[in-house]
């Protein structure tokens, strides 16, 4: 195979938007078990004490991340994450305002391979978010077994990293005056696999939790469409029904995490690599859907107002594909 690599002339600016994604990727796949390995590691060393006065601070700062966590603004406005967004790039696009007085629950599609998207405008301020929606805080839900790994958690708390159970997502929603919106990734793990550039899968048609968290809270509801999202890495071919599929989604059950095997380009070369290639993405956030407080909603009622989401969701898409490169003829498919 011919390896095409990257010039050596490249401006600076472009090494820099490089580096940025690279700690990311990094850190999304790597940072949590080498932390854990490093917690144990030290134990066995002279710095012992640092695992132990991190096992005190851990008692005592147990219920953080079910409790809002702990964001950092400095971090969240870091200029790293600028570079991170000039390197697809990634922009977040408004097309209603969201009344701050209100809490609102936010449904990101599609998954994608690594949520970029979702990270990149929601945790970070690098795409606006703060200023196309004044007075309005998110928090991107996460996988709680990412929260049980010592110094990891405390970093993906700096960037407003919730856990994505019941009772972490409930809390901020909980909060009276509004001013918050929590971003469910709603198709999870299990979409990650059909993240295959050009498809349009949505993990949607079954999943009606967060659509009852919204009415026992009356948060009102938002679609939200990444345009892009799926295009930035390769996926070795998993169609339903084959051994692949198999494999991994028994692994996904098991532990909580799927396990796609993604390619894209390299640090130095164009044609391989765990790196995601520079095509742009467009999260588009739509408009909100109204939803009055219900803490026992009945099956008939939640079902209509899925079904309202649902709708939302295909208007928002088929209204903004034209803009991205979709063929008008392309529909979203509810799995």
């Amino acid at each position: 195979m011919k390896i095409d690599f990257a010039p050596l002339d490249l401006p600076v600016h472009r090494r820099l938007q490089t580096a940025a994604v690279l700690q990311w990727v990094f850190s999304f796949l790597c940072l949590a078990p080498t932390c854990i390995i490093l917690f144990f590691y030290l134990l066995f060393t002279r710095f012992w004490l640092i695992s132990v006065l991190y096992s005190v601070w851990w008692f005592f700062d147990y219920d953080t991340p079910s409790q809002g966590g702990r964001r950092m603004h400095f971090m969240c406005g870091s200029r790293l994450w600028k570079y991170m967004r000039d390197y697809f790039p990634i922009k977040l696009v408004k097309t209603a305002d969201l009344d701050p007085r209100h809490n609102y629950v936010m449904g990101f599609h599609p998954h994608g391979v690594l949520v970029a998207g979702a990270f990149t405008n929601f945790c970070t301020y690098a795409t606006g978010f703060r200023r196309l929606f004044p007075g309005l805080t998110s928090y991107l839900l996460m996988l709680p077994l990412w929260f049980r790994a010592p110094f990891f958690r405390d970093y993906i708390m700096c960037a407003g990293l919730i856990p994505s159970d019941k009772v972490s997502a409930s809390y901020p929603l909980s909060k009276r005056g509004g001013g918050n919106a929590i971003v469910i990734a709603v198709g999870g793990a299990p979409e990650a696999l059909d993240a295959h550039p050009g498809t349009y899968n949505v993990l949607l048609a079954k999943k009606k939790g967060f659509i009852k968290m919204a009415m026992e809270h009356g948060a009102h509801l938002v679609p939200v469409f990444s345009f892009g999202e799926n295009e930035v890495f390769d996926q070795v071919g998993n169609p339903k029904g084959t051994w692949l599929r198999w494999t991994q989604e028994h692994l996904q059950s098991i532990m909580g995490i799927s396990l796609p095997l993604f390619h894209a380009r390299g640090i130095f070369q164009y044609s391989f690599g765990l790196m995601p290639y520079r095509k742009p993405i467009h999260t588009i956030v739509g408009r909100p859907i109204r939803v009055e407080r219900n803490e026992k909603p009945t099956a008939e009622e939640l079902d209509a107002l899925h079904q309202v989401y649902m709708d939302e969701l295909s208007k928002l898409f088929d209204k903004h594909k034209g803009n991205y490169g979709v063929d008008k003829d392309t529909h979203l498919h509810f799995v």
